[in-house]
C-alpha cells in the first residue's frame, strides 16, 4: 500500500469493486484516489474538509425597536413598483 497521503490511482474497475474501502481510505487522512478508465485519470476522490459552521439559530435575534411602527401592519393596501429602465 502506498505511504501515508500518497495519490493511490486505482482503475474504475478496482475502484467499483472497492469503492467504500477506498472512501475509507480518504475519510482517515491516508491520501486521494485518482479512478483511471483505460489508464487514463477520468476522477479523482479527495476529503471534502472540514464540515463547514452550522449557522446560530435565528430564534430571539430580532427585537422590535419601536412597538407603535405600523411599518408591517396589513391594514393597509399597498403596492410595490419596480424601477423604471434607461431606454
Amino acid at each position: 500500500m502506498a505511504k501515508s497521503g500518497a495519490t493511490k490511482v486505482v482503475p474504475a474497475t478496482q475502484f467499483k469493486a472497492q469503492c467504500l474501502a477506498l472512501i475509507d481510505r480518504v475519510a482517515e487522512g491516508k491520501g486521494a484516489v485518482v479512478i483511471s478508465k483505460r489508464g487514463r485519470p477520468v476522477a479523482q476522490l479527495v476529503p471534502i474538509g472540514p464540515a463547514p459552521a452550522e449557522r446560530p439559530p435565528l430564534v430571539g435575534s430580532m427585537r422590535i425597536v419601536d412597538p407603535d411602527d405600523d411599518l408591517l401592519s396589513a391594514e393597509e393596501d399597498w403596492e410595490a413598483s419596480l424601477p423604471e429602465r434607461d431606454a
